[in-house]
């Protein structure tokens, strides 16, 4: 009896070392966030630009292919329409598509100014108008959207040609230029020739410019390109994404054709 009770503190200890081992659990499923499960739709829908509001909640989709419409309100809850090209102001930057879907037209205005929402407070570039037709009735509705920016252009590019001529490092001081764009942010990076560079960019469909463009004061050799780049780079408009190559040119026929490098 005694050499059980002897024991018996040794007994207690394995059987309190045993209950704190825990079981790990199970990997954690970690839920994709909302503007993820967006990119992603945006991606595989070609959707480049959308528009939200309020009072009553609406929804917007732009695509290549479609026009799509959600509201909460009765008789509008979803409205879809082939992909139509819009009308354009010739004094500013508004555009005007007219979308019908059975018996149901909607004309819709994206005009660039700024815009709040009036329930999180966010700031959008551009406000929308809509009105939505149906049995000689029309209801108005108003919010904010954005341009969905080509997240092809989102990588690191190095310049092989300006103007038509492939470019070489004797053209350029130390490096050949090259840019690095943020689709995200809407931002770039990089460097110019001689010096570094960033700045903005602005963006819509079939529309690239870059902007606000700010670059170090470093002394540069005569023989250096970097100034015709800057500006080749400034006037820029359209773009192409294609093998693995980033075209940029301007009105004026002037091109920078960059290559992937990451």
């Amino acid at each position: 009896m005694k050499k059980w009770i002897q024991l018996l503190p040794i007994i207690l200890l394995i059987i309190g070392c045993k209950s704190a081992v825990t079981v790990p659990n199970e990997a954690t499923k970690v839920e994709p966030t909302f503007a993820y499960k967006q990119q992603m739709e945006n991606l595989e829908k070609g959707i480049y630009f959308r528009g939200n509001g309020n009072e009553p909640d609406w929804n917007l989709k732009i695509s290549e292919k479609t026009i799509e419409f959600t509201s909460l309100m009765p008789g509008f809850e979803a409205l879809t329409g082939n992909h139509v090209e819009p009308l354009q102001a010739m004094d500013a930057n508004v555009k005007m598509y007219r979308v019908t879907d059975k018996l149901v037209t909607m004309i819709i205005q994206i005009m660039q100014q700024e815009c709040i929402n009036t329930m999180s407070g966010d700031k959008s570039a551009y406000s929308v108008r809509i009105e939505i037709a149906k049995d000689n009735n029309s209801t108005f509705i108003s919010g904010c959207g954005n341009y969905i920016t080509d997240s092809r252009l989102h990588d690191i590019w190095v310049l092989e040609q300006l103007n038509g001529q492939k470019v070489s490092l004797g053209d350029f001081t130390k490096e050949l230029p090259n840019i690095e764009i943020n689709s995200s942010t809407n931002k770039f990076m990089g460097f110019a020739g001689c010096n570094r560079m960033n700045g903005t960019i602005f963006f819509e469909r079939g529309l690239l410019r870059f902007t606000n463009a700010i670059t170090t004061r470093m002394f540069c050799g005569e023989n250096n390109k970097e100034t015709e780049f800057l500006k080749t780079l400034q006037s820029t408009t359209t773009y192409k994404v294609e093998n693995l190559r980033l075209t940029l040119t301007n009105q004026s026929g002037n091109e920078l054709v960059f290559r992937k490098v990451d």
